[in-house]
């Protein structure tokens, strides 16, 4: 798969210290939340404001911090946004018990449930009791299948593999590359990112392999792949020889590693790291997503494209255009 040609200042791709390209997630998101939120003044003429419902069980740190930049983010486009926090002995029924009031609410369009939930509540039970129509993460069985038959119109996708297409798309046609043929590899097969964005691989008509940890000869299989996606949860596991010359790669992978210091006394310290060994990626990727700033800011503009796409829906409206 060859890449033509391209200024480096284009669409969502920038210069690194190496060849590849950088495929920037932070601009791509606005891109998506400014029309997102163009499209929310439009639809305020047909008396709809959509509505997204976060809940969040526990105190966790890191989830705290997802949830207050989703509610930022709703609130920036125009949705009508509510956060419910339960504490972590929030019993399985009674987050279902405000899941089906919510599922009643006609205010609210997207139904979030933070994970991972704490303690031994059955996410999977809980998530099955969403309105499928409001499940914006796209976990529940239904958007499971209608992506499964390629219902794209219908079905709620995964909000990082959907961003990560987006990501993907952007970068393959500033480089003058088809999806279309082309060799794709996902490493992952998780039911949040890697049969996902495998599904919507096959629906850019690529030749899709879903390798993991457990394949034969990784890095032969790796080594194929036109484009790469890498969501195996490994940090830096996908060495850069591996790496075809000229592969996109898109680095779903947000791991968070200890920095070695010299001084015992000192705080420790850590930094994120992606499941590709980004560096050693540079002189070898046409382009590349870096972590953090890659398909990470992408994950919440498409929960807020998610929801759009859902109030749109449940009201029976056109999208504002």
């Amino acid at each position: 798969m060859s890449a033509a040609p391209t200024p480096t200042e284009s669409g969502v791709l920038r210069p690194s210290s190496g060849k590849a390209l950088l495929i920037d997630g932070k601009r791509g998101s606005e891109e998506v939340l400014t029309e997102i939120a163009e499209k929310v003044r439009g639809l305020a003429g047909q008396g709809l404001k959509p509505g997204l419902a976060v809940i969040l069980v526990g105190a966790d740190p890191a989830s705290q911090v997802y949830v207050g930049a989703k509610g930022k983010a709703a609130k920036a486009v125009g949705f009508h946004s509510v956060q419910h926090d339960l504490p972590a002995t929030a019993s399985e029924a009674e987050i279902i018990a405000l899941i089906r009031q919510l599922n009643a609410d006609p205010a609210i369009h997207g139904i979030l449930l933070q994970l991972p939930l704490p303690g031994g509540a059955d996410a999977t039970r809980i998530i099955e009791s969403i309105a499928p129509e409001k499940d914006v993460d796209g976990l529940h069985p239904i958007n499971s299948g209608l992506l499964a038959i390629g219902n794209l119109s219908r079905a709620l996708v995964p909000c990082t593999p959907a961003g990560s297409m987006i990501l993907l798309e952007k970068a393959a046609a500033a480089l003058g590359v088809k999806l279309e043929g082309a060799e794709a590899v996902v490493v992952g097969r998780s039911n949040l990112v890697g049969k996902p964005i495998a599904q919507l691989l096959l629906g850019r008509n690529a030749t899709v392999t879903i390798a993991h940890s457990r394949t034969r000869d990784l890095p032969a299989v790796v080594g194929r792949a036109d484009v790469l996606i890498a969501a195996v949860g490994r940090p830096e596991m996908i060495r850069g020889d591996w790496i075809k010359p000229g592969a996109i790669v898109i680095d779903v992978g947000i791991n968070r590693i200890s920095v070695p210091s010299h001084d015992p006394a000192a705080p420790a310290k850590t930094r994120l790291v992606g499941d590709v060994a980004f560096a050693e990626c540079l002189d070898r990727a046409a382009a590349i997503t870096p972590v953090p700033g890659g398909v990470g800011p992408m994950t919440i503009a498409m929960l807020m494209s998610n929801t759009l796409k859902a109030a749109i829906q449940i009201a029976g409206l056109k999208a504002a255009h």
